[in-house]
């Protein structure tokens, strides 16, 4: 039942609502931004000292939820369930969620709150309730516990049953260490982790993220230079597959439930988050004084988390399409193998870590979404203390657990998520516009 619900929202509903929002958006904000790349890169270049947590710091925060699992295990998912058209349509989506990206940022930061230790906090749940609070209050409080609510069950499934997973799954296939053994260690390490502010959690992302993406970005080159006459081949076979229909129905109907559309569009949204309104809550934390200015991050963040990222790791598995089929329910395997097929065992080691690295920074940053949630839905500690202890027994039972039956149910939370923030950007429209015009002086 799920999965024919999820063939629906995640297949027709979420690809067109994001496709056609952000072509909306891009309209009516005359291109925002992205029309003025040259006031953006000097923006985004620009250094100042700030007490809080910086604007730099934030993206991190963010980059640490988007660059998981999704970057590794969902590439691969997309190209074993949607073929390798499923990239070009990853490619897309993101493209055009990078100005939703932008324009949830915005709202987050217009619309957050100042806590008693005076580091400001928000998220979709906030400035969904203030949008609605002039006409319809009571939907506003129900549609942003449902975010909420749906935002806790994705951190505790995405952000750590399937982050997990992948890792334990790593290290058994590389170094054949038991999975038990592997979430052990890592609940531990959660214990310490998970609770500690968003100030803690921003200081070892801004060091964590630049080191691992580097690190992966550097292994990548590596591989497609050796493979080099590759490339050209897998190219031509993203753009050929993106339009083959693999659906019995035909037309506007064939085409969306296409499953390179859906694959493609719904894991992209898995690893860059754009539209969903997960990611603001991370800058919704910087110190910045300026929403517009905070939002251009958000457009680096798709860039180099879909872009850049994901390309990589589909270019490096298209080039050795052996793995596919070999490694075709195991997204993790799939991607080491490629990369170890070209530069040897030193490389599934190197993708072992590298897995660990980014499954674990997701866990991180997705256990601050959950407890920022959590706070949005109740103000008593002893909730968080049961939160907490719900992520530490989720990373547990990731590396115990087939997370095959939770992609259906991350993808229905975040698929619904999506539907109900991108329906509020819609509503402040204006608002958005405002602070893009104030920032550009339009």
């Amino acid at each position: 039942m799920l999965s024919w619900l999820n063939g629906w929202i995640s297949g027709v509903l979420v690809p067109v609502a994001l496709m056609g929002s952000g072509i909306g958006f891009l309209c009516y904000l005359r291109g925002g931004p992205l029309a003025h790349l040259r006031v953006v890169l000097r923006a985004l270049t620009r250094r100042e000292r700030t007490d809080g947590i910086s604007p730099f710091r934030a993206l991190t925060l963010a980059l640490a939820g988007t660059l998981g699992v999704g970057n590794i295990v969902g590439v691969a998912s997309a190209i074993a369930m949607g073929g390798a058209g499923a990239i070009f349509w990853m490619w897309v989506s993101a493209l055009v969620a990078m100005i939703l990206k932008y324009a949830e940022i915005v709202l987050a930061v217009k619309h957050r709150r100042v806590g008693a230790d005076g580091v400001p906090y928000g998220g979709a749940m906030y400035y969904i309730r203030d949008v609605f609070n002039r006409h319809y209050p009571r939907v506003g409080r129900m549609l942003a516990a449902v975010f909420a609510l749906l935002c806790v069950m994705d951190a505790l499934s995405t952000g750590c049953v399937i982050q997990i997973n992948a890792v334990a799954k790593a290290f058994e296939g590389v170094f054949g260490l038991p999975v038990w053994v592997c979430g052990v260690v890592l609940t531990v390490v959660c214990l310490f982790l998970v609770g500690r502010g968003v100030s803690s959690l921003s200081f070892l992302t801004e060091r964590l993220v630049p080191l691992m993406t580097g690190g992966y970005l550097l292994l990548s080159a590596a591989v497609l230079i050796l493979r080099a006459e590759a490339i050209p081949q897998a190219l031509t076979g993203i753009f050929q597959d993106a339009f083959t229909p693999q659906s019995a129905a035909g037309g506007a109907l064939g085409f969306l439930l296409n499953r390179g559309v859906r694959y493609g569009t719904m894991r992209g949204l898995l690893s860059n988050e754009a539209g969903c309104g997960t990611a603001p809550i991370a800058h919704a934390a910087s110190d910045t004084k300026s929403p517009a200015e905070q939002g251009f991050w958000g457009l680096f963040e798709v860039f180099v988390d879909t872009i850049l990222l994901c390309t990589v790791t589909a270019l490096v598995i298209l080039v050795e399409p052996q793995v596919i089929e070999a490694f075709a329910g195991d997204g993790v395997m799939m991607t080491i193998a490629a990369y170890a097929a070209v530069l040897g065992q030193g490389a599934a080691w190197f993708l072992a870590v590298a897995v660990l690295l980014f499954g674990f920074a997701t866990v991180i940053c997705w256990s601050h979404y959950g407890a920022e949630c959590i706070r949005y839905l109740t103000r008593r500690p002893a909730a968080q203390t049961v939160y907490h202890i719900a992520v530490c027994l989720s990373v547990l039972c990731g590396s115990l657990l087939a997370p095959d039956s939770l992609w259906d149910a991350a993808d229905f939370a975040i698929g619904t998520m999506t539907l109900i923030n991108l329906s509020v950007l819609f509503l402040a429209r204006r608002e958005i516009k405002e602070e893009t015009e104030i920032y550009f002086g339009g």
